[in-house]
């Protein structure tokens, strides 16, 4: 008789039927991810366990394992320091991924910006490694080139092909399973570099609250996921954002308002190259700027670490920080 696959266990729990099925807790959850990374689970035992934890959900406890498993294999003492961990998956396709002026500018001030993500799985889609040759920047491909980037440009972007291969390799199964799997969301929520404070977007909304717990899980100080465009860390300028903060362990939600009265007419076609063009001052747009500004003022606040101020004062704080941009700098 064949002796049972040691993963076999963390399916069976997933999927032995309406009654007797449950959730991994977060042990069994760490352990599970643990073979996933370290390639001791058949391909037929992978599919099946992502998809059925994607039909019921992931559970905040099940990220927090999978998430503590990625970051064990991480851990070293060469890790370089970011004040910002800001995670970007999604990829646009109804608008420019205006978000990454707002980086730009918390990186021109100072801050040090830690952005990682994928691209490619989503036809049609804009991405932000797409952008980076724009603006003279390059994705690391080792931890010493995020430092170093860090060091030079306040800013540092790794793809997750790079950072951790194997999730980079599950979420290129997306056109393969036909459907988004947990990986999506466990990457939004690594924060590798144990940041401070953490910004990322969801566009379902039970994923909001997911996403804020989970952080709070796995103790991220400050944290902010907003309801943002396509997914993204960006706030619309002509509609109210949805927003689930954890600030000091605590967790809160609240509703920003819009900060234009009317909705902005889509542009036909999206141009990365305008996102410099708005950088430098040689095009007026009304959404992006509102867009940079909407969601730099949200950041700002993220940055106070729970600094008590209306929406008015951040969106001031944003313009000012915008105006006072550096527009030769790329």
């Amino acid at each position: 008789m064949q002796q049972e696959h040691p993963f076999a266990p963390y399916v069976r729990i997933l999927g032995k039927g309406k009654k007797g099925s449950r959730s991994l807790n977060t042990d069994e959850a760490c352990t599970a991810m643990g073979m996933i990374l370290d390639g001791q689970v058949q391909p037929e035992q992978l599919g099946a366990f992502l998809m059925l934890i994607r039909m019921k959900e992931e559970t905040p406890e099940e990220l927090q394992g999978f998430a503590l498993a990625v970051k064990q294999r991480l851990a070293g003492p060469d890790l370089p320091v970011a004040e910002l961990d800001w995670p970007t998956y999604a990829g646009k396709k109804r608008h420019l991924p205006w978000f990454f002026l707002s980086a730009l500018v918390l990186a021109g001030q100072g801050v040090r910006v830690f952005m990682h993500g994928a691209r490619g799985h989503t036809p049609g889609r804009i991405y932000t490694e797409d952008l980076l040759p724009l603006f003279g920047l390059t994705a690391a491909d080792s931890w010493t080139a995020v430092g170093k980037a860090l060091d030079r440009h306040n800013l540092a972007f790794h793809a997750i092909d790079n950072m951790v291969p194997v999730l980079g390799r599950l979420i290129a199964l997306r056109p393969i399973l036909g459907l988004r799997s947990p990986v999506h969301t466990l990457c939004r929520l690594l924060n590798p570099l144990d940041a401070p404070c953490s910004v990322d977007g969801v566009f379902h909304p039970p994923y909001a609250p997911m996403h804020q717990r989970t952080a709070q899980l796995l103790g991220t100080e400050y944290s902010l996921t907003i309801r943002g465009d396509g997914g993204e860390a960006e706030a619309k300028p002509d509609s109210d954002t949805e927003l689930h903060w954890v600030t000091a362990g605590d967790l809160h939600e609240e509703v920003w308002s819009r900060i234009e009265p009317q909705r902005l007419v889509k542009d036909e076609r999206l141009d990365p190259v305008d996102l410099l063009r708005l950088w430098r001052g040689e095009i007026n747009h009304d959404y992006g700027e509102g867009a940079v500004i909407s969601t730099l003022a949200l950041v700002l606040r993220l940055l106070s670490r729970g600094e008590q101020r209306p929406q008015a004062h951040w969106l001031e704080q944003a313009r000012n920080a915008w105006n006072q941009r550096d527009r030769q700098a790329y």
